[in-house]
């Protein structure tokens, strides 16, 4: 029985909606916990991991940051964003590049290192989550991914609304 006025194809609308957010946040809980046990066994800080991540998100887009798109991202100090880019580099995590479309601007990649320790660590997360999706239509792991797209433009929105919404220097 659906609540008043509302429709069985409204009602199964957001039962889907409600179960694919339900979904992201189990997979943002278990994201978290392997990021935590990665940065920890590599001596990483969660800063460090976190920096990871947008450089890796960021590469795989085609559109590498720069250390203060980093730093935007991130909501840190320029201070700050400079002494982890440096620790990074150091480690052998990360790499700067001069852009080719425009020398004046430094990008950041994952180094050959980084990409070693990170395949090491997560291949085998990646061949579980092959093996979990074999049994799906490809038409169904499309579909998957246009909903996926458009929960991370949304969320964007909402993180770039919350910034835009945040205190001159907070």
């Amino acid at each position: 029985m659906t609540p008043a006025g509302e429709t069985a194809d409204t009602a199964a609308r957001i039962s889907a909606e409600t179960d694919i957010a339900t979904d992201i946040r189990a997979l943002t809980a278990i994201s978290e916990q392997i990021a935590h046990l990665f940065a920890r066994s590599h001596a990483l800080r969660s800063t460090d991991f976190r920096a990871l991540m947008h450089i890796a998100t960021a590469d795989a887009e085609g559109h590498p940051l720069t250390a203060g798109q980093l730093r935007e991202l991130m909501g840190l100090s320029p201070a700050a964003i400079t002494y982890l880019v440096e620790r990074m580099i150091a480690s052998g995590h990360i790499e700067r590049e001069t852009d080719p479309r425009d020398r004046r601007r430094v990008l950041l990649h994952y180094a050959d290192h980084g990409m070693a320790v990170a395949g090491e660590f997560f291949g085998p997360l990646g061949g579980r989550t092959r093996a979990a999706m074999t049994a799906l239509p490809t038409d169904d792991l499309r579909a998957a991914h246009r909903v996926l797209q458009e929960v991370v433009a949304a969320m964007r929105d909402h993180h770039t609304a919350l910034n835009d919404q945040r205190p001159a220097g907070g």
